[in-house]
């Protein structure tokens, strides 16, 4: 078992031993409790704070240590919040309602004569987060690479790590959800018997297998070297692994010709620099008359160009490098870097906080099973704020998750 993660050698978190001190901070606290402290006044909240409570009533936030909250809020903003609750200075009950008020309100936290400045103070993304050919491999390992038998614990028996597409009932079992996912990104690609079929990020190999018992010959690369080892095992044991190749390789160093090109929630991890880059490699990679569909996840498209660059929370704790397109930058990259256009596209936002609700329930449950594999209190309360935070962002409508295909118009040309 491979576990890598932000933890020092000496297993400790760090950043996390104590909270930020000196003049500076100091004054940076008072500001980030003003700016909290009006934020949250106006929102359906309930913040405990001491003796004094703040909001409009709503999901409840407890500060338990007020001096450390605002010292981490004030030396790194939204990183300094989400550290605070990894070292219990702030805990909520219902950690996904609090947190889905403050993504539905997500534009407003800040007031806007203050959203200028926000440039002069917000952390960047550091060099060695930046998703070249030389970095990536390393960045995909801090997640992906954590251990096969966590994921095993929280995901469903197809070990999809991405949105489900449920039938219209909710109350479905996630595993048909899952399939019906897969089925319609390959019935969109126009996958059969005989179909050659390229994979960007291969997960741990359903799509593959899937795509291969449709008769479809499959290339699928990916940059984790554990979860490539597990779909091996996977697609042997399906008696697939005559029509299934998995090769530990970049997108960007794939060569040949395919029929169809599919790619789930791959994008978001190419990092906004290599987008037109992406997207190329798909349009140099697709057979005439071939079909791409991929799934991603998508934010508004004026927070991308506000964030873009930004170093953020999820950055530094579980997905270095990545950044989420909005459709609009999807559209202007297709139409300028290629022949590709966006013929279909379908949105269910919703599945994915369903989706990210089972996940984080299985998780919690599973928690001594977590602690077996090697992991500690301060990894559990990360993931599941993870798993809240991202489910916020669904649940509110701040994020959405999309089924894109793209195909080539007989009347677009592309200049090299």
């Amino acid at each position: 078992m491979t576990i890598t993660s932000t933890r020092s050698t000496s297993g400790r978190w760090p950043g996390l031993d104590a909270a930020p001190t000196g003049l500076r901070t100091e004054v940076s606290s008072r500001v980030a409790r003003r700016l909290f402290t009006h934020a949250v006044d106006a929102l359906d909240v309930t913040v405990h704070v001491g003796e004094e409570t703040l909001g409009r009533g709503g999901p409840a936030m407890t500060v338990h240590r007020p001096d450390e909250l605002f010292a981490r809020l004030g030396r790194e903003g939204l990183i300094g919040f989400g550290e605070a609750y990894l070292t219990g200075a702030w805990t909520a009950e219902d950690l996904t309602g609090f947190l889905t008020v403050l993504a539905a309100n997500v534009g407003d936290l800040i007031p806007q004569r203050l959203q200028r400045a926000r440039s002069l103070v917000q952390r960047r993304t550091p060099r060695a987060h930046r998703t070249t050919q030389d970095r990536t491999r390393e960045l995909i390992a801090h997640h992906y690479d954590l251990s096969n038998d966590l994921f095993g614990l929280f995901l469903d028996e197809s070990l999809s790590y991405s949105s489900a597409l449920f039938d219209g009932d909710l109350d479905e079992a996630l595993l048909p959800a899952q399939h019906r996912k897969i089925d319609r990104l390959l019935d969109r690609a126009g996958v059969r018997a005989g179909t050659r079929v390229l994979e960007i990020g291969t997960g741990w190999g359903e799509l593959a297998i899937r795509a291969a018992a449709r008769g479809a010959t499959v290339h699928t690369v990916t940059l984790s070297s554990e979860q490539l080892a597990l779909a091996e095992r996977r697609a042997a044991e399906a008696g697939l692994a005559d029509r299934v190749s998995i090769e530990l390789c970049d997108y960007r160093e794939v060569r040949g010709e395919y029929d169809a090109v599919l790619s789930v929630e791959m994008v978001e991890a190419v990092g906004h620099e290599y987008w037109p880059t992406y997207f190329r490699t798909i349009d140099r990679l697709l057979a005439p008359g071939g079909r791409a569909a991929i799934q991603a996840i998508l934010m508004p498209h004026d927070r991308m160009l506000a964030t873009r660059g930004s170093y953020t929370w999820i950055n530094k704790y579980i997905f270095p490098g990545g950044f989420l397109p909005s459709a609009q930058v999807i559209d202007e990259v297709t139409e300028r870097h290629t022949s590709l256009r966006v013929t279909d596209r379908l949105a269910f936002g919703g599945d994915y906080a369903e989706t990210l609700r089972r996940w984080d329930e299985t998780f919690l449950a599973a928690e001594d099973d977590v602690r077996r594999l090697g992991f500690d209190e301060t990894f559990v309360r990360m993931w599941h704020f993870y798993l809240c935070y991202s489910r916020a962002g669904f649940a509110s409508g701040y994020l959405d998750v999309q089924q894109l295909t793209l195909e080539r118009p007989a009347s677009v040309m592309i200049t090299p």
